[in-house]
């Protein structure tokens, strides 16, 4: 089953993916840019440095050819775990004392020192934990190089200076996605608000069939207020058409209704002269006129089925009044022995029972419970029909002779 994600977030997480990437990329480029400045000021703040110390150190070369340091400058200067290191071209440390020698190299060696040109001029080296600056000493008249001062510094503060500027970087890449995030998704419910309120709309619609509830208008003039005028106006067309479909239907059911009321007169009448006719015939013909009288019967039922279902469909009830409820049971009685003539029928109506109801509605109930009687009992069951007036109430009973309801049924 798939997750179903909301619009909003659909675009706040877009809108992030893109912040995030802009701002990687932003943030390698001034990271690369940033840490080059960096170890490149580390690198000239050192080379300033060992290029200091070489001229302020006095080399002098006597008769004999020895060549003497005044190496007085360089006491001091080993701070922050700096070293320093006066060495002569033969690679010998002069300064500090103590300390085994260089590789034994003369001026041209040390010229290409580590695969470095030096000559007369300083260099840098740089290995990951320190960076050392070679500076070239001369004698009296500069004429040839008589030493080298050697200032190494650890790269631990601008590793941290480097790692302080990353940091800050991924900070600010991630705050400006988180940002972008969360604008991204305010934008987005600022945007999805109209929608949604026309949505609640739509489920009330839904909900009460009414096409004529008011729709909410947005204020900007964009999409939004086009789907929501589109809206209104499919709602005012289904109004419409509901509408037309509701007077068609109002005058199909009152043609229902005054044509079942209508007909009912004419079938009373022909039902009481098939009754008459039938009295006064014999052999094939009073059984053709037998039948013709059971299916105006059944026409005459379904007349009052039509009036009723007109009625129901047309949200009316039909006046109630009172009613003979024996009149009722007594022609409802007569028209079902026309119907079964294989059930004895007897009828206990010693007086009129007055109701207040409606008298299709009482002889169509009348009607069902013969109906039924006569369908699940055999034939030559005896039926019974009475009503009497218990107090303040009338009873109608229909009472058979037959199996009745099976106990596993009841």
């Amino acid at each position: 089953m798939r997750t179903r994600l909301p619009v909003r977030f659909k675009l706040a997480v877009v809108t992030a993916a893109l912040t995030f990437a802009i701002l990687c990329v932003f943030a390698v480029v001034i990271g690369a840019v940033a840490e080059q400045r960096i170890r490149a000021g580390f690198d000239d703040d050192l080379r300033a440095t060992v290029s200091d110390l070489a001229n302020s150190i006095d080399a002098q070369r006597s008769e004999d050819g020895v060549v003497r340091y005044n190496d007085e400058p360089l006491q001091g200067a080993a701070t922050g775990g700096a070293e320093v290191r006066l060495v002569r071209p033969d690679g010998e440390v002069v300064y500090p004392q103590g300390l085994y020698p260089l590789a034994a190299v003369g001026v041209e060696g040390l010229s290409d020192f580590q695969g470095l040109r030096v000559g007369s001029r300083g260099v840098t080296i740089s290995n990951p934990r320190t960076s050392e600056a070679f500076g070239p000493l001369a004698d009296d008249f500069g004429a040839r190089v008589v030493g080298f001062v050697q200032y190494a510094k650890p790269k631990a503060t601008v590793n941290r200076t480097v790692n302080r500027v990353r940091l800050f970087l991924a900070f600010g890449v991630l705050g400006g996605t988180l940002l972008a995030f969360l604008g991204g998704l305010y934008v987005a419910e600022r945007a999805m608000r109209p929608i949604a309120g026309l949505t609640r709309a739509a489920r009330e619609v839904a909900r009460t069939r009414d096409p004529d509830i008011t729709l909410p208008r947005p204020r900007a003039n964009d999409e939004v207020s086009d789907l929501a005028n589109t809206f209104e106006d499919m709602l005012r067309e289904l109004g419409a058409a509901r509408q037309e479909t509701e007077a068609t239907l109002d005058r199909q059911r009152a043609f229902v209704a005054d044509a079942s009321h209508e007909l009912r007169t004419p079938l009373t009448s022909i039902l009481a002269n098939l009754e008459l006719l039938e009295s006064e015939l014999a052999g094939e013909q009073r059984e053709m006129a037998d039948s013709a009288l059971r299916s105006s019967k059944r026409m005459r039922r379904l007349v009052g089925d039509l009036l009723l279902l007109a009625r129901a469909d047309a949200g009316r009830e039909a006046p109630r009044v009172p009613v003979d409820l024996s009149s009722v049971a007594a022609e409802a009685a007569l028209e079902a022995t026309a119907l079964s003539s294989q059930h004895p029928l007897d009828l206990d109506l010693p007086e009129p029972v007055l109701v207040v109801g409606v008298a299709d509605d009482l002889h169509r109930l009348v009607a069902n419970l013969l109906e039924n009687a006569f369908l699940h009992t055999p034939g030559g069951t005896p039926v019974t029909v009475s009503v009497r007036r218990e107090g303040s109430e009338a009873v109608l009973e229909v009472a058979d002779r037959g199996p009745g309801v099976p106990e596993t049924m009841r």
